[in-house]
């Protein structure tokens, strides 16, 4: 009898490992995804080989992604990453019913208000990719080399707080990475701790 427990504890164990995934690593290639825009187009990171993609995870009633929205501040940074030929995909994971779920207008109508500059919008309602990136807050950075290759994950930054007064004084995770792979060298902080609301998944 203990062993058939033993035995059924073990299947167990491996089909959960098997469903959750695991997380993704930097130096490792990025998890491939698909999703629909506010458009109704599909996007796949495959289809961007070649091309550096921002992933961001947002949530427009987070007080943390409204903090560096209505500084402005994730709008310069999009557009200084299209600027430069960078793929910005905002992510929004929240599932129906949760905080900060949206239908594919309003996520127009929030990107034109706030004049936000993404290349697209993604709808992940069912939290598919959120947890094929094991996205936990709102926001929460990735990028993704032109090989496909995860080289940064984490915060946008490094003050924890939802005052956009600490923006100037804090370092800009993000922005510093996109400059040193400009740079041809290696991302000096690849893996940071992301900060905000915990992902509505």
């Amino acid at each position: 009898m203990c062993k058939q427990i033993f035995q059924m504890t073990l299947i167990i164990l491996a089909l959960y490992a098997c469903g959750s995934g695991a997380a993704p690593r930097v130096g490792e290639p990025a998890p491939d995804f698909e999703g629909v825009d506010t458009q109704g187009d599909v996007h796949r990171l495959a289809d961007y080989r070649g091309k550096i993609v921002i992933l961001e995870w947002t949530n427009h009633d987070c007080p943390f992604v409204r903090k560096h929205y209505g500084a402005g501040n994730m709008q310069d940074q999009q557009r200084e990453a299209a600027a430069q030929g960078i793929v910005w995909l905002s992510v929004i994971s929240s599932a129906p019913g949760k905080q900060g779920h949206v239908s594919p207008g309003e996520a127009d109508e929030l990107t034109r208000y706030r004049d936000a500059q993404p290349h697209a919008v993604i709808l992940d309602t069912e939290g598919k990719i959120g947890r094929s990136y094991a996205a936990k807050t709102t926001p929460h950075m990735f990028i993704i080399d032109a090989d496909g290759t995860l080289v940064y994950m984490g915060g946008i930054d490094n003050i924890s707080s939802a005052n956009p007064d600490d923006i100037p004084s804090a370092a800009q995770y993000v922005r510093v990475a996109l400059q040193e792979m400009a740079a041809g060298k290696p991302v000096s902080s690849a893996v940071t701790k992301p900060y905000g609301c915990s992902v509505k998944y």
